[in-house]
């Protein structure tokens, strides 16, 4: 880069404290122009806190941010867009009964007429091959078709920054590649892109440079294409990556979770039920169910825990004893535990601490409510292992859930599960959006589980995930499951041609 031409956008000593935590710690680092840089670092590195400051979202206490060489002080998210800021933010803030159309109107800053919005919107997508109809309601579309509205309606204020905030962690490699097809033709334009996720080898493949925060701290800024995911990895948490360590001659024992025939009822007009649903899982056995977004996962995931009640009683057998009209309290009763893939408000109660969310799910099982009454310091005592053994950044068991970052609010869900020791384990997303580090210590933890003897089903998009952890893989589309095979079984190709519908031979869904 030419001397005479100024970054796009430059932090200088950038500095933020909150109580108890210095959050960012003297960061610097400058995003050229046209530049698709990356921002790694372990969760609670400070990358969040970083990027708020960046969309005016808050303020630093110390530092200077330039913008195209002039130093700027970014008041609010409005003063972000108005310089050409865009953010597009993991979590996305639609409203389901409205229209692409409407949703996107909501969020611009100045009025604009339906019909020139209209033309605006259409002309985005013909430019970046985004397709979406304008009309159709958001709760009738794909997670990354409502990720596409994100991005137009960023697109519309044409930026030259655009900020991506784990933008793959919900959408299928297919969709992976388009995002990445929209992202470099915008950096060819000259749009720079600030992109955060944990994906490294999404990163190798996409990012000009990156940026490495830990502790708050700046510890790097490298090519992270001369770099190896591992060596990202080890640069983000400071020490070596541990290896999973599995015995992959471990044998298994008597059968403890027998699923015969279980189907589910369509709730929503989008709804995909489960349709004559059977496996086995054995103890010390992890099975791993792999699939595209909306096959069905979440209706298994529901039958299985018990958030769905069935009317057969046999289809379902824990360690012999058929709970398939059971109750979800009556299932954690005979070791059932469950985590399901949405962790703000289905997993956890954002509003609530970390010790009164334990004894939502262990109250039972560890002893936390005798005759009627909370045992609090039971419930803070556990809270408190599960911080500890699972790393959770967390002032304590009386912080909230909603004080957590999504990658630690993930590790205390699945701590507060594994350290419950149950006898069946059934998980959705289990590492989604946590750091290389955190993943490695969870995939351990449901390791040493199975290990111990329980039987464990995971239900993940991330097919390195499933490959690595699980022993047997079935796939799951539109609501039916193929055989269960050991994972040593299967080609990737193969699993590609079963996500995509191909049940064997002559039969395609």
């Amino acid at each position: 880069m030419g001397s005479d031409i100024p970054s796009r956008l430059e932090l200088s000593g950038i500095t933020k404290q909150f109580p108890g935590v210095l959050a960012n710690d003297n960061v610097s680092f400058a995003v050229r122009p046209g530049e698709i840089h990356a921002l790694l670092g372990e969760n609670g590195a400070g990358k969040s806190t970083l990027v708020k400051m960046i969309y005016g979202i808050m303020q630093p206490d110390a530092g200077e941010i330039r913008w195209n060489g002039q130093p700027v002080v970014i008041a609010n998210p409005k003063a972000a867009r108005r310089l050409g800021i865009g953010m597009v933010f993991q979590h996305f803030s639609l409203f389901e009964a409205m229209t692409v159309l409407e949703n996107i109107a909501l969020g611009m800053d100045a009025k604009i007429p339906p019909r020139e919005l209209e033309a605006r919107i259409r002309e985005v997508m013909a430019t970046y091959g985004l397709a979406l109809d304008p009309y159709r309601t958001v709760a009738t579309l794909s997670v990354g078709e409502r990720q596409r509205i994100e991005i137009v309606r960023a697109l519309l204020l044409n930026p030259q920054l655009l900020i991506m905030d784990e933008p793959t962690s919900v959408l299928t490699p297919q969709e992976v590649e388009q995002l990445f097809t929209v992202l470099r033709q915008l950096a060819a334009e000259g749009c720079s892109i600030l992109y955060i996720s944990h994906k490294l080898h999404e990163i190798k493949a996409l990012c000009d440079t990156a940026t490495i925060l830990r502790g708050g701290k700046l510890v790097d800024i490298c090519d992270p294409k001369a770099e190896t995911s591992r060596s990202m990895a080890e640069k983000m948490i400071g020490t070596g990556l541990k290896d999973i360590v599995k015995d992959g001659a471990r044998s298994f024992g008597a059968p403890k979770l027998v699923v015969n025939g279980l189907s589910t009822s369509k709730i929503g007009h989008f709804d995909v039920p489960i349709d004559h649903v059977s496996f086995t899982v054995h103890a010390g056995e992890i099975l791993g169910i792999a699939g595209v977004a909306g096959n069905g996962q979440n209706a298994l995931l529901d039958a299985l825990s018990g958030e769905v009640h069935g009317h057969e009683r046999d289809v379902i057998k824990i360690d012999g004893l058929d709970i398939g009209t059971m109750s979800t309290t009556e299932r954690r009763r005979h070791g059932l535990c469950a985590v399901p893939e949405e962790r703000n408000g289905h997993a956890a109660v954002g509003d609530f601490t970390l010790s009164d969310n334990s004894v939502l799910t262990a109250r039972d099982r560890l002893g936390m409510v005798m005759m009627g009454l909370i045992n609090s310091g039971a419930a803070k005592t556990y809270t408190g292992q599960v911080i500890a053994n699972f790393a959770v950044k967390a002032l304590g068991p009386a912080s909230t859930a909603g004080s957590l970052s999504g990658g630690n609010l993930q590790k205390y869900i699945m701590g507060r599960e594994i350290l419950q020791k149950p006898s069946v384990l059934v998980v959705s997303q289990p590492t989604w959006g946590v750091d290389a580090g955190a993943a490695a210590a969870i995939h351990q933890a449901l390791i040493d589980l199975a290990t111990a003897g329980s039987a464990i089903v995971v239900i993940s998009q991330d097919l390195d995930e499933l490959r690595s952890l699980t022993d047997t893989l079935a796939v799951i589309n539109m609501g039916r499951l193929s055989e269960a095979r050991p994972v040593k079984d299967f080609s990737v190709e193969e699993i590609g041609l079963l996500m995509g519908g191909v049940h064997g031979g002559t039969e395609a869904a």
